[in-house]
């Protein structure tokens, strides 16, 4: 393990010296107290033996002994603090490390808010401004704050987790690194009080923490970092034989949830494959703007929103012929993959009761095209 750790420790070294952009490197776990802090300080102590100025912009311990051991004998840059409502708060101080400038910065809770009034509204935010100035920043995020595993993690866990980190965030990073326990491993370090206060444990135990739950959550982990190491395989290594770029197309309809599904499936299948992807509404007649209901337009809007958060381009189509009007773009856009939601969906509906839907497959087949039908 200490081998494992100080040859990442040599890698992170040399892209840090080689780019005049700030490298960055996550380290990403199944859940709190996997020890993604601790490891993130204990680089931090070998990169300074290795003569390199690194600072820690922010880093919460959660009180965790070993954890708070090892912030001692590093550079902490001041936290800002803030009234907000009547208190005193603090925050990551992202001025003074811009100016402090150091080589590398620790930036702890990656899907963190900021407060009111910040520069940025996310923490995610204020590291893609240190990056872009040149400094290099190690963080650390769990990965039920991924955006597109919203819905997945929640099914999951039965917890709503409302500070999330977009995908795109993840393409930024030149390393990932998955901080992994067994789930017995995971649950003997809660009884032994080493992430929450021994007076919680029993209520953790009783909800999140529960074997079935970190199994599924921990599989999430490994995929997600296998999918990265994948891409950055697909990037890095020359290839012999030249593929066709995968591009995706959601096809959504008004049909809020549903429309909410496919965007965050193809958003991930898009994250998976490093790929272009477009989000396209069809709008019939019967929905135009005048004769839609207030909701439905609400929660298209509010789907369009998320798509474009996800990093989708997003296409809004006037046309009563839907399967024409999803060739076409196909066609334009030089699609690879058309996704569309289960039987139920309006959109497929529509499709499937016209005879347009034969000359569709056959487009598909003679365009090398896929059909994806996301449950």
């Amino acid at each position: 393990m200490a081998e494992e750790t100080n040859d990442s420790v040599k890698t992170f070294v040399e892209l840090v010296k080689k780019s005049r952009r700030g490298k960055f490197k996550i380290y990403i776990g199944m859940s709190a107290g996997v020890g993604k802090t601790y490891r993130m300080l204990q680089e931090a102590h070998t990169l300074k033996k290795n003569g390199i100025d690194i600072q820690i912009g922010y880093v919460e311990t959660h009180n965790r002994i070993e954890t708070q051991a090892l912030v001692d004998g590093l550079q902490l840059i001041p936290r800002r603090k803030i009234y907000y409502k009547g208190k005193e708060m603090e925050e990551m101080d992202l001025s003074a490390i811009l100016n402090r400038h150091p080589e590398v910065v620790i930036v702890d809770e990656l899907a963190h808010t900021n407060i009111e009034g910040s520069k940025n509204a996310k923490r995610w935010q204020d590291v893609r401004d240190i990056l872009e100035a040149g400094i290099s920043v190690i963080s650390a995020v769990n990965i039920q704050h991924l955006e597109s595993m919203n819905q997945e993690i929640e099914a999951i866990t039965g917890i709503s987790i409302t500070e999330r980190v977009p995908d795109k965030v993840l393409e930024l990073t030149d390393e990932i690194v998955n901080i992994d326990l067994t789930a017995d491993e995971l649950i003997d370090r809660l009884k032994e009080g080493k992430i929450y206060d021994k007076s919680k444990v029993q209520i953790a135990l009783q909800n999140f923490f529960q074997a079935d739950k970190i199994l599924q959550l921990r599989e999430l982990a490994l995929k997600e970092v296998a999918h990265h190491v994948e891409r950055k395989i697909n990037v890095e290594v020359p290839k012999q034989i030249k593929l066709r770029p995968e591009k995706f197309l959601a096809c959504i309809s008004s049909n809020a949830e549903t429309a909410k599904i496919v965007i965050r499936k193809t958003a991930r299948l898009a994250s998976y494959y490093r790929s272009p992807w477009i989000v396209l509404y069809v709008q019939s007649s019967s929905e135009s703007g005048d004769k839609i209901k207030l909701d439905k337009q609400r929660h298209l809007i509010n789907n369009f929103k998320l798509a474009t958060e996800l990093g989708a381009e997003l296409l809004k189509v006037k046309s009563d012929q839907v399967t024409q009007a999803i060739m076409k773009v196909a066609d334009e856009k030089e699609v690879t993959t058309i996704c569309i939601g289960k039987p139920h969906l309006n959109l497929f509906q529509v499709i499937i009761r016209t005879a347009v839907f034969n000359e569709l497959l056959k487009h598909i087949a003679a365009t090398e095209i896929d059909l994806v039908i996301l449950s």
